[in-house]
């Protein structure tokens, strides 16, 4: 597809900083948008948006005709929205803005913060929140708290955008603009890092041909020599957990630093910790095909993060391969090479024992995680590297993309 670039998009030449490009292809008239390091394309128009936004307007007028409503908009996401729905709203109104934060980049933080609150005297009113989007429901939930201990005479939400996939259900909403799937989306209010803000029209984040592998394997039964191999036929980069942590804390990164702090003190670290250390090494790397993760996840929890996570950048999880092998023939193996490392887990017998059930314990419920989703496989792992190399390519030549 061939592109036209705007005046917004100079040569990388004269912008070699720039942040934001904008592409318009000048037969389909299809948009794409560049924020930072992600591609967006469009979703919904300008027009789209406002035949929802006055929609909205006409059913709220409607129930109320007969008194004065305080409108409560979202701050910063719902700015636009409420400029416009207000203008499209026929009858005397407030208006009123509380500021709450949970993003961060394209992922949910999970922590809801209050920066601003309602200062109005809302005692006896009429109270409709307007919300740019509701998914999970973490800011209305918070949102409902900020009114649980008023006189307000009646509390309703009104959401632009509505991800009914991902919410939890908790709390009625009142008014829907536009049911839509769980994408992560900009423009009209909606921002990744700060930019998008501004646009008229909305775009969502523009899926990639990727391709990503999640390997286990017992210790021992090889999956480093295995993941070094795959990396340099597919292209694709291997992040290691172990290794992000190493290197994290070696460098004295902010990661490295908070996940210091938690092992100083005995506890143990986030799983957002490490997701973060992912979405680094991701980032790092624009141009890969794909990437191996090596130890992570590593719960069920850890990999429905690690899905979320991807899926804001467009990707997803293709397939799940376990190297499978005798625990008999892989402690041979490991104190084998106990001998040639010096590594001391690798030269008791009753240490490697209890990897090996640690690790079963722990995969077990991410086998029936990724089988549900039809994308577990299994192979032996013993043999020549070469025939066990030819068994993954085998599985990962038929993954869809």
């Amino acid at each position: 597809m061939n592109y036209t670039i705007l005046h917004s998009c100079l040569p990388s030449s004269t912008r070699a900083g720039i942040k934001k490009c904008i592409f318009v292809d000048p037969n389909e008239q299809a948009t794409l948008i560049k924020l930072h390091d992600s591609y967006f394309e469009l979703f919904l128009s300008e027009e789209e948006i406002q035949e929802a936004v006055g929609s909205l307007a006409e059913k709220i007028a409607a129930d109320y005709k007969d008194e004065v409503p305080i409108f409560v908009g979202v701050l910063n996401g719902s700015f636009m929205f409420v400029s416009d729905f207000l203008k499209a709203y026929p009858h005397d109104c407030e208006v009123s803005f509380v500021k709450l934060s949970s993003y961060q980049g394209l992922t949910s933080t999970g922590i809801v913060e209050t920066l601003l609150d309602v200062s109005e005297d809302i005692d006896g009113r009429s109270v409709v929140i307007l919300e740019d989007i509701i998914d999970t429901g973490r800011t209305l939930q918070e949102l409902v708290h900020l009114f649980t201990n008023t006189n307000v005479k009646e509390f309703r939400i009104a959401s632009l955008f509505y991800k009914s996939e991902i919410y939890n259900g908790e709390y009625n909403i009142d008014y829907v603009g536009l049911e839509i799937p769980n994408r992560f989306i900009v423009g009209y209010g909606l921002d990744y890092n700060e930019l998008g803000r501004n646009l008229t029209a909305v775009y969502q984040l523009k899926q990639t041909d990727m391709m990503n592998l999640v390997i286990f394997g017992k210790p021992g039964a090889g999956k480093g020599t295995q993941a070094g191999i795959l990396k340099e036929k597919y292209n694709l980069v291997h992040i290691s957990t172990g290794d992000l942590f190493r290197y994290n804390m070696k460098n004295k990164t902010a990661l490295g630093q908070l996940a210091q702090s938690y092992i100083d003190a005995g506890d143990l670290v986030p799983d957002q910790v490490t997701i973060d250390m992912l979405q680094e090494e991701v980032e790092r790397n624009p141009e890969a095909a794909g990437f191996i993760f090596d130890g992570f996840p590593r719960t069920t929890a850890q990999a429905e993060a690690l899905d979320q996570f991807l899926e804001s950048k467009g990707m997803m999880v293709n397939g799940c391969v376990a190297l499978e092998a005798d625990d008999e023939v892989l402690t041979l193996r490991l104190l084998e090479r106990g001998k040639e490392s010096g590594r001391s887990d690798d030269q008791d017998e009753s240490k490697i024992r209890n990897r090996f059930a640690e690790y079963n314990e722990k995969t077990a419920p991410l086998k029936d995680y990724y089988t549900n989703q039809g994308k577990f496989h299994s192979i032996s792992g013993i043999g020549a590297i070469e025939e066990i190399t030819e068994r993954l390519s085998a599985i990962i030549d038929q993954l869809p993309k």
